[in-house]
């Protein structure tokens, strides 16, 4: 089946290949998006309280697009997409959306919450940084590579469960007045008739379409970056991890147009720890070799995720209680200049 695909990618003029790839975008987006809608309603029907459906089933369901791309990549062997797609996907969650819903409105702070999410956020990039690095041969960094070994997937999934499990128990300690999850986020009204069974059967299909777009989108994206002579790894840092954040992006716009901005900036970080501990841990574990990080990871990727996750620790010191316009415009004008960056050194 992947060859008979493949060979139908293959054959699709330029025209059809861009249309292709942007339909898997938004069918994996709506997806997304449905599955986040469907497991609210679901734990909602199911008597699971509100505050712990936003303090980890928003996350989850956002980041699913980013952790299906990239172990659909790993097992096709494609691991720089895979690990691409990940770093890609921090770089635009906290640069490019975080700083749009900025831009539309100042977004409050929960310091507590922000500075306690926000430092485990921070510590998921430098502990991706350190996984990939080739300890044995550190000179050989900026020539070779590095790569990200199997066990470290692994234990990635593990600290991944010790965090939701740590998130559930925060969010039980939270008032009632903070339990209410944002009206960005909330099911529609006519599913409140809806049966649990039917309500799983929607939350089924939400998987099955995640999961069959990106199925379609590693071969004609991996198209693309043949014909343009372009890394996967690099391809997958700009334009698919666009792609697969567009749940974040439609989320915080929404969350800040409604007045909601702790929810755009709580999904972020979230979807930032996830990135690193869900989407890359996965992908290597189920890589026989782990993933590889080529050299240009070390040369502009990694230090392009610091950079924006040290500018967001920055603007949360010097923010007060909210995280304001002028901010917005140094996270955007960050994405900006590494996604040039990206282009202009391949």
């Amino acid at each position: 089946m992947e060859e008979w695909l493949a060979e139908i990618v293959v054959a699709l003029s330029w025209p059809f290949l861009a249309g292709l790839i942007a339909l898997c975008l938004v069918v994996l987006a709506k997806g997304a998006g449905w599955l986040v809608d469907e497991a609210v309603t679901l734990s909602k029907r199911s008597g699971i309280p509100k505050v712990i459906i936003g303090a980890t089933v928003v996350s989850l369901g956002t980041t699913t697009p980013e952790a299906v791309v990239s172990v659909l990549a790993a097992f096709q062997g494609r691991p720089g997409l895979a690990l691409g797609n990940a770093v890609g996907s921090i770089i635009c969650d906290t640069g490019l959306i975080l700083g749009l819903a900025c831009l539309i409105s100042p977004l409050p702070l929960d310091r507590k919450i922000v500075n306690r999410q926000g430092w485990i956020q921070f510590g998921s990039g430098i502990l991706l940084v350190l996984a990939c690095l080739p300890w044995g041969n550190l000179g050989m960094v900026f020539i070779d590579g590095g790569r990200m070994p199997r066990w470290v997937g692994f234990a990635f999934l593990v600290l991944l469960v010790g965090y939701l499990l740590q998130s559930v128990r925060w969010a039980k300690t939270q008032d009632d007045s903070s339990a209410e999850v944002p009206s960005a986020i909330e099911p529609p009204e006519d599913a409140a008739g809806t049966s649990i069974p039917l309500m799983f059967v929607k939350l089924v299909g939400a998987v099955v379409l995640v999961v069959g777009s990106s199925w379609v989108l590693i071969p004609a994206v991996s198209e693309a970056a043949t014909r343009l002579q372009v890394p996967d790894s690099i391809i997958a840092a700009t334009l698919v991890a666009f792609g697969t954040s567009l749940p974040e992006l439609v989320t915080a716009v929404t969350a800040a147009y409604q007045g909601h901005g702790e929810l755009a900036v709580g999904n972020v970080v979230g979807a930032d720890i996830l990135n690193v501990l869900f989407v890359a841990g996965a992908a290597a574990a189920v890589t026989q070799g782990g993933l590889q990080a080529p050299s240009h990871f070390f040369s502009l990727y990694f230090p392009s995720m610091l950079l924006v996750l040290v500018v967001f620790r920055v603007g949360i010191w010097l923010s007060g209680d909210r995280l304001k316009r002028p901010f917005g415009v140094v996270l955007l004008g960050t994405y900006i200049v590494v996604s040039v960056l990206s282009y202009a050194g391949q």
